[in-house]
């Protein structure tokens, strides 16, 4: 995957996780795993309509896969696409880190004189 086509996957992921219910749902499939749509629903009030739709677009970032047992559908997570977040965010922390060592130099001449 180049660079460009990274960044249109990182933004789809991170539309996706912005609503907080989805987010919650994210969080209940990585502590308790994979779940039916019933299941997960139980925790939202909320209707099964409503849950699935938040459910969907989970699965058009990647961020679940759903899974057909007879009439029952189950949903895990799908912790691949997190990678990107992950990386993102270890950029902004050397930036940051670096802002601050830099900071550190600074005040510690400060000091010095």
């Amino acid at each position: 995957m180049d660079e460009r086509q990274e960044q249109t996957r990182l933004t789809e992921i991170l539309k996706a996780t912005s609503d907080p219910t989805r987010r919650e749902i994210m969080t209940i499939l990585v502590q308790e795993g994979p779940q039916r749509v019933t299941r997960l629903a139980a925790h939202f009030d909320m209707s099964l309509n409503s849950v699935s739709k938040h459910i969907k677009a989970l699965e058009r970032a990647g961020l679940v896969t759903r899974r057909t047992e007879w009439r029952e559908h189950l949903i895990a997570p799908e912790m691949e696409p997190l990678r990107l977040i992950d990386q993102w965010f270890g950029q902004l922390r050397s930036a940051w880190d670096l802002r601050l060592d830099r900071l550190a130099e600074i005040v510690t001449k400060e000091t010095d004189q």
